[in-house]
């Protein structure tokens, strides 16, 4: 299988990343692996898609190896033909390319279109995928799963929202990740509200949730493939993020710490609400983030979290991923051209 990830940019990777996870795990089961930079695609006179790709030169028996192998010094960059590729998996966060770049995350898009176009497998499905820039996307999901949710960049219509919720509530930008740019406001904060509004809403929209009082023991990521909850011998790809520092942030760049937990009946719950809209967006690889009976957030451009969960489980996780790859990658050539590419990504 030919297997090409698109991420920011090479040297923007880290060891602990999901992608570079899943890299060396498919160099190791024998596949040829790529990883292309949302800048460096190029449509052809031929009209086929290429790109400029960082490729590992050997397998890799850690994650750390397989990074410096196409961080070196002397990592050269390769091109190849995105249409002749099987798989190419879209690993970008959008979030940080909306200063410098804020044409590349849609033009990477665009590109991943014409490879699906071709008959390559692009997971997410692209056309989705551009339909899901922000969070308003997670407002398109039952009612039931979300949080009280008001969207707006005026001051007045955020304090009118908070005066509703008694007090409580938490601001964030729309487009955004990694808990960056995240106030929560209580009574005890109300001080410096004006000051959280001003600086979430200077550069776009502020997104302003209820707050769960169930957020103090931090969120429950679930990671889901095909629609469905991931698991793997009967052990759930989920994991519990909390902050032990005060800070009401879990996530990892909040300095936020996980450990193993099982789903329970209401993450199961919102996982079986939420999977038909999943499936029907083509959204094969996907992470939930559970507060008590609701969903803060689905991530379903970068969602991490792999490494985390087979270190804490020992279980291979990223080689169930890939081995399902394969399987739609062999249908794919039994169906060749008789399915769409939101249908075979979440077959």
């Amino acid at each position: 299988m030919k297997l090409t990830f698109v991420i920011n940019d090479i040297m923007s990777e880290d060891e602990t990343y999901t992608t570079i996870r899943l890299g060396r795990r498919a160099l190791q089961m024998g596949h040829d692996v790529a990883f292309v930079s949302l800048v460096n695609f190029t449509y052809e006179p031929d009209e086929s898609v290429s790109a400029l790709a960082s490729v590992p030169r050997a397998r890799h028996e850690t994650d750390a190896e397989l990074l410096a192998d196409v961080q070196g010094d002397d990592a050269e960059l390769t091109k190849i033909c995105i249409s002749d590729q099987d798989v190419l998996f879209l690993r970008a966060d959008p979030a940080p390319e909306l200063v410098a770049r804020p044409w590349a995350h849609v033009s990477s898009l665009l590109f991943a279109q014409l490879a699906a176009k071709r008959g390559v497998i692009v997971l997410n499905d692209p056309q989705h995928l551009t339909d899901a820039s922000n969070k308003t996307y997670f407002q398109q999901y039952p009612k039931a799963i979300r949080p009280v949710t008001c969207i707006t960049r005026d001051p007045a219509e955020i304090k009118r929202f908070i005066e509703d919720q008694g007090g409580k509530a938490v601001i964030k930008p729309l487009q955004g990740s990694g808990g960056q740019g995240v106030f929560v406001i209580t009574p005890e904060t109300m001080a410096n509200l004006n000051v959280s509004i001003e600086t979430t809403v200077k550069d776009g929209y502020a997104i302003v949730q209820e707050y769960l009082p169930d957020a103090a023991d931090g969120d429950l990521r679930l990671i889901t493939l095909n629609g469905k909850p991931l698991q793997v011998d009967g052990t759930y790809a989920c994991f519990r993020r909390y902050n032990d520092t005060g800070d009401a942030r879990s996530n990892f760049s909040a300095g936020g710490k996980i450990k193993l937990e099982a789903p329970d009946e209401r993450a199961l719950r919102l996982a079986e609400i939420c999977g038909p809209k999943l499936v029907n967006d083509g959204m094969y690889l996907a992470g939930l983030d559970i507060v008590g009976d609701k969903m803060m957030e689905i991530n379903v451009d970068t969602p991490g979290g792999i490494n985390l969960v087979e270190s804490l489980t020992e279980i291979d996780f990223a080689g169930a991923i890939i081995r399902d790859m394969e399987r739609k990658v062999e249908l794919r050539d039994h169906y060749r051209g008789r399915l769409r590419n939101d249908q075979i990504a979440v077959m």
